[in-house]
């Protein structure tokens, strides 16, 4: 199965660890992965931020980038809802439109990919300790992948998964909420550190890097003993 690989910005600029992660385990589970080198930002923060004229041009490069692919596959359901938001954006456009749904159609996350289109809920990973998940928004509420993860983290070997209080509550990074509204976004991020302390985790996962950046740079500066990893780090573990 040849699968196209959409990093995302935060993977390429902060996070390549997670991509490596993202390519093994797929690799692994059969796929061949190709990355188209035009791919550029899926135009999320400018549209957010109401430039949709100005986001429009990103979109329609990703299009053209992305339009030989058979699956599309990216290790965040942020970037990826945002490729589902493509259609409604290009709604009515002759040429675009069709792109938008085709573009759409063949894109999913990395841990909806692996469940729901190959099938499989054991990866083979293994990870001593415990372990709690945040279940970030965009992923659950716009993409609506809630399950996936779960299922896969429930078999890797040695980790137990804790359930993080008040889940559903944002982290308060939000894209550029972050920036806007920094001192919410400290308060937000302060009581969803608090709530993982409680669960007592060695680990934070997570499939949205934004809010593992987030989350984590708060755990780093307040010194807690609690390593952040992305969900295709856990299952790459061996």
């Amino acid at each position: 199965m040849k699968v196209s690989l959409f990093t995302t910005c935060l993977i390429d600029m902060f996070q390549s660890d997670v991509g490596k992660a993202t390519v093994e385990v797929l690799e692994r589970l059969g796929c061949e992965i190709d990355f188209p080198k035009a791919q550029v930002c899926c135009g999320q923060p400018a549209y957010n931020s109401g430039y949709v004229k100005e986001s429009k041009e990103a979109m329609k490069n990703m299009m053209k980038a992305f339009e030989h692919a058979e699956y599309i596959v990216s290790p965040s359901g942020s970037c990826v809802s945002m490729f589902k938001e493509y259609p409604h954006v290009f709604k009515d456009d002759p040429v675009w439109e069709p792109k938008a749904k085709a573009l759409a159609n063949k894109t999913y996350e990395f841990t909806q990919f692996i469940v729901d289109v190959l099938n499989v809920t054991d990866v083979g990973a293994k990870l001593k300790g415990k372990a709690t998940y945040h279940t970030s928004c965009h992923m659950t509420r716009l993409l609506g992948v809630k399950d996936a993860p779960f299922t896969l983290l429930q078999q890797v070997e040695g980790l137990q998964v804790e359930q993080l209080p008040n889940a559903h509550n944002c982290c308060g990074f939000g894209g550029t909420f972050s920036v806007k509204m920094g001192q919410i976004s400290e308060q937000m991020v302060d009581e969803k550190v608090k709530h993982i302390e409680e669960t007592e985790a060695n680990y934070l996962i997570g499939a949205d890097c934004g809010c593992l950046m987030n989350i984590g740079g708060r755990i780093d500066r307040k010194g807690k003993p609690v390593r952040v990893m992305h969900i295709a780090e856990v299952l790459n573990s061996r």
